[in-house]
């Protein structure tokens, strides 16, 4: 998920931009997807987006879980995981290649109903391999879920507290909304990174 703040009556509001903050790292890698949503403060007109604030600010939530400390910890534990499944996977990739390499070399000499018992043989194994793909997805897809649960709500609490401190009206989230241009000096990325550290180093 992707965060961004909006400050309303005096109160900064959390907004779920857009999904898949791991841009970078192995949680771009292997694609998998988190749905977000958009809730308010985005007002659309004549094509753009307008953003009504008197004080905005921007971070980079993938680089910020690219580069914290908790992030490269998460990313890490994702690794872990997929490297678990990524074996026997790939055993069956190559046990299905020299299996159709075999029956390749067999039919001109083979009888049609040899052949074709073959044939039954490796697509039944064919099969076998899309559901073992299929399940390693999405189980990597609910650990990727898990651990961006525990890792992302306290990057916006960090967020939150740098706006309500510093007393900006919103602060957008660059990673997942498209600006032609932004002033760079409003840029808190590298704070976020800095504070969220602390607390991460904190709870050890």
């Amino acid at each position: 998920m992707e965060y961004g703040i909006n400050r309303k009556d005096e109160e900064i509001i959390i907004l779920i931009l857009q999904n898949s903050p791991m841009k970078g790292g192995v949680m771009r890698k292997y694609s998998f997807l988190i749905v977000g949503a958009v809730v308010t403060a985005l007002f659309l007109l004549n094509g753009s987006f307008v953003w009504a604030a008197e004080k905005t600010g921007f971070v980079d939530m993938s680089e910020v879980l690219v580069k914290s400390d908790a992030g490269k910890k998460a990313e890490e534990q994702f690794k872990k995981f997929f490297e678990k499944d990524r074996g026997s996977i790939q055993d069956k990739e190559k046990d299905l290649q020299k299996l159709k390499e075999e029956l390749e070399r067999q039919r001109p000499v083979l009888k049609e109903e040899a052949w074709k018992a073959k044939e039954t043989d490796y697509q039944k194994k064919f099969r076998d391999y899309q559901l073992l793909v299929k399940d390693a997805n999405e189980e990597l897809q609910a650990k990727r879920q898990d651990i961006l649960k525990s890792v992302v709500p306290e990057i916006v609490n960090v967020i939150k507290a740098i706006g309500d401190r510093e007393q900006y009206t919103m602060i957008v989230d660059i990673s997942s909304v498209p600006l032609a241009f932004y002033d760079k000096k409003n840029d808190i990325t590298k704070k976020v990174i800095d504070e969220f550290n602390k607390v991460y180093k904190a709870k050890k």
